[in-house]
């Protein structure tokens, strides 16, 4: 696959984390199981550019994205969307979450709003009917970038 918009990621594919001497790696999935969840999620169109990126280096290991106790993206998901059945909260446009923290909220993007669409987050267990907030024009390059970063300079990357 051609990179893009993570070549900070393609080029930082471990890194030393908060100076401890842990390093964490990033881990891809192939670009068929990509081609998977783009059918399951996204009714067989193409994931929005940056998305493909980020799971193709690193869909089963990010050291900046949190994916949760979830061992595939598959869970990931379906932990997403079984947590808003739960508090009866729907998203009706195609979504994809791709980092979940705290065990209560989690970070998305809508897959129709081009090839590096802005963040959302969502916080299912609120009482709020405002539980959907966009961040800022933050996108998942600029997230990933960011969070490399502070990594580099000795920080948590989240």
């Amino acid at each position: 696959m051609n990179i893009q918009y993570l070549k900070k990621l393609q080029t930082n594919p471990s890194l030393e984390l908060n100076n401890s001497g842990y390093f964490s790696y990033i881990k891809g999935i192939s670009e068929i199981e990509i081609k998977s969840l783009e059918q399951f999620y996204n009714n067989g169109n193409p994931f929005p550019k940056v998305l493909k990126e980020l799971l193709f280096l690193a869909g089963i290991n990010c050291f900046v994205c949190d994916y949760g106790i979830n061992k595939t993206q598959q869970e990931l998901q379906e932990w997403v969307r079984e947590d808003m059945l739960e508090n009866e909260r729907t998203i009706s446009r195609p979504f994809y979450a791709f980092d979940v923290y705290g065990g209560s909220q989690f970070l998305f993007i809508y897959l129709d709003e081009g090839d590096n669409p802005v963040i959302y987050e969502a916080h299912p267990y609120s009482n709020n009917d405002n539980w959907i907030n966009r961040l800022n024009n933050l996108t998942i390059k600029s997230l990933v970038d960011n969070g490399i970063e502070r990594v580099k300079s000795g920080k948590n990357p989240f």
